[in-house]
C-alpha cells in the first residue's frame, strides 16, 4: 500500500484540485480528505456515504442554575479563566472552556455537568473511482489533529479490506497539528506551490517540516505561467535543496469549469495540457521508489 499526501504551505494553491485529479485517474483508489476544518474534496468526488459516525472532540461545562448556590468555588479553580461572575451570577464561557472537568469535580452542589461536543462527523463512501473517507469538524469544536488521525486510520483499514494499493490524501494547508497528523507514516509527499512570494515563502516552511519526517518530497508548481520569473526562482531553490520538481501545471480556465461540473480536469478536459501534466505527475509518483 502506498500513501501519498498532497500538501501546500498555504490555501488556494490548487492542492485539492490536484488531489481530485490524481484520485480520478485510476480505479480502485482510496481517498482521504484530511482537511477536516474546511473539507471540500467531497464536493468534487460526490461520495455516496454508507458510514457516518460522530466524533467526540471534548466536553463543555454546563451549569444547572436551579441547584447552583453561586459560591464561586469553580471560578477559583478554573485555570482557563473560563468562569466568571457576569451580572451577579456564575457564568461559563463556552469558547474559553477547555473541558477539563475540574469545575464539575469541585462543585459542592454538583451543579456542573459536562456535555459532550460530538457534532463533528466522519464518513466512508463510494465515489466513482473507489472509496472516500472524509470528515467535517463542527464550528467551534477542536481536536482537528485527532480527527485527521481517525480519517487516516479509516483510510488504511479501507485499503487493507479492499486490497487496493493507492491511498491519495488531501491534506490541510499550513504546518500545524493537522498537517503533522497527515504526514505521519505516509510514503510520499507532493507539495503544491504557486509562483507568488507568499507561495514561495510557505513552500520553504512546509519543506522544513517534511525534512523532519524524512519523507520523500516532490514539488508541483501550479499556474507556473502566471509569473515565470518567480517560477524560475522556485526551480533554482528546489535544485539547490535537492527537491525534484515533478510537474509544472499551466493556468487553465477549464479547471474552474471542471469544478463547477463536479469533475476533475482529467475527467472534464483530458486533452488539455494541464490534464496531460497531471497524468505525468501521477506516473512519476506511483513509479518512484520509496527509501
Amino acid at each position: 500500500m502506498m500513501e501519498i499526501a498532497i500538501l501546500s504551505g498555504k490555501g488556494g494553491t490548487g492542492k485539492t484540485s490536484l488531489s481530485a485529479a490524481l484520485a480520478t485517474i485510476q480505479h480502485q483508489t482510496v481517498v482521504a480528505d484530511c482537511d477536516v476544518d474546511t473539507a471540500n474534496l467531497y464536493l468534487l468526488l460526490e461520495p455516496e456515504n454508507y458510514v457516518e459516525k460522530n466524533f467526540l472532540t471534548g466536553y463543555k461545562a454546563l451549569i444547572d442554575y436551579d441547584s447552583c448556590n453561586q459560591c464561586g468555588l469553580c471560578i477559583d479553580y478554573c485555570r482557563f479563566d473560563a468562569i466568571a461572575y457576569v451580572n451577579g451570577r456564575v457564568t461559563i464561557s463556552e469558547t474559553a472552556c477547555d473541558g477539563c472537568k475540574l469545575c464539575s469535580r469541585v462543585c459542592p452542589s454538583q451543579s456542573i455537568t459536562m456535555i459532550p461536543s460530538d457534532k463533528s462527523c466522519w464518513y466512508i463512501g463510494n465515489y466513482r473511482n473507489g472509496k472516500m473517507i472524509h470528515a467535517r469538524l463542527a464550528p467551534g469544536e477542536e481536536n482537528s489533529g485527532k480527527l485527521v488521525n481517525v480519517v487516516r486510520e479509516q483510510a488504511r483499514n479501507t485499503a487493507k479490506e479492499t486490497g487496493w494499493k493507492i491511498v491519495i490524501i488531501d491534506g490541510p494547508p499550513g504546518t500545524g497539528c493537522p498537517v503533522i497528523s497527515t504526514l505521519t507514516g505516509v510514503n510520499k509527499v507532493i507539495i503544491v506551490t504557486e509562483p507568488t512570494h507568499s507561495g514561495f515563502h510557505d513552500l520553504k516552511r512546509i519543506v522544513d517540516l517534511t525534512k523532519e519526517f524524512n519523507i520523500p518530497t516532490y514539488i508541483v508548481i501550479n499556474k507556473y505561467d502566471l509569473n515565470e520569473n518567480m517560477t524560475d526562482e522556485i526551480l533554482v531553490w528546489c535544485s539547490e535543496m535537492g527537491l525534484p520538481v515533478i510537474g509544472k501545471i499551466s493556468f487553465e480556465p477549464q479547471i474552474v469549469e471542471a469544478m463547477l461540473q463536479c469533475k476533475s480536469i482529467v475527467e472534464w478536459a483530458p486533452e488539455t495540457q494541464a490534464a496531460k501534466e497531471i497524468y505525468a505527475i501521477y506516473q512519476q509518483v506511483v513509479n518512484i521508489k520509496t527509501n
